[in-house]
């Protein structure tokens, strides 16, 4: 099953939104370019979130709600299209560009992107109320680059 990336998202200083580059370079410790808080506080299983991924999908559904949700507005570094969202379980290996992730769990949301959901409600892409709604993180299985347009698909399911 494969799908898009759409947009690769970065934020040099941290916090959202993070903004679109075209190409990135994804090391083991996450985006480069990208402030990510598990890379400057070396804690066991950081390198379990160095990359944050959610669906084009669910931003629009989201929008068509009424939410205010943008591209990089919670924090995603990579937005992809065309990966069934709903079937993603931890252990999932995705290719995107030369970078292969694999998924480690749903990424809770935090109050940091309330303004991207009407009356700052962030739980509705919380996985444990919304099952199938919220970003992933993933680890970095081989670093490499990715650009905007390239396929990511999954490939050990």
């Amino acid at each position: 099953m494969s799908g898009t990336v759409v947009s690769i998202n970065v934020s040099p200083d941290g916090g959202v939104p993070k903004h679109p580059v075209d190409r990135a370079m994804v090391e083991e410790v996450g985006i480069a370019g990208d402030y990510n808080w598990f890379r400057s506080n070396k804690k066991a299983g950081d390198l379990d979130r160095a990359v944050s991924i959610f669906a084009v999908e669910n931003i629009l559904a989201l929008q068509s709600e009424g939410h205010p949700i943008e591209i990089g507005s919670t924090g995603e570094n990579l937005t992809v299209e065309g990966i069934p969202w709903t079937t993603l379980k931890a252990g999932m290996r995705l290719q995107a560009g030369d970078a292969l992730l694999e998924l480690s769990e749903p990424c809770a949301p935090c109050s940091k992107i309330g303004k991207s959901f009407v009356g700052k409600r962030f739980a509705r892409i919380d996985h444990d109320e919304e099952e199938g709604w919220s970003r992933w993180v993933a680890r970095v299985v081989e670093p490499g680059l990715v650009e905007t347009g390239d396929w990511i698909r999954i490939v050990d399911a």
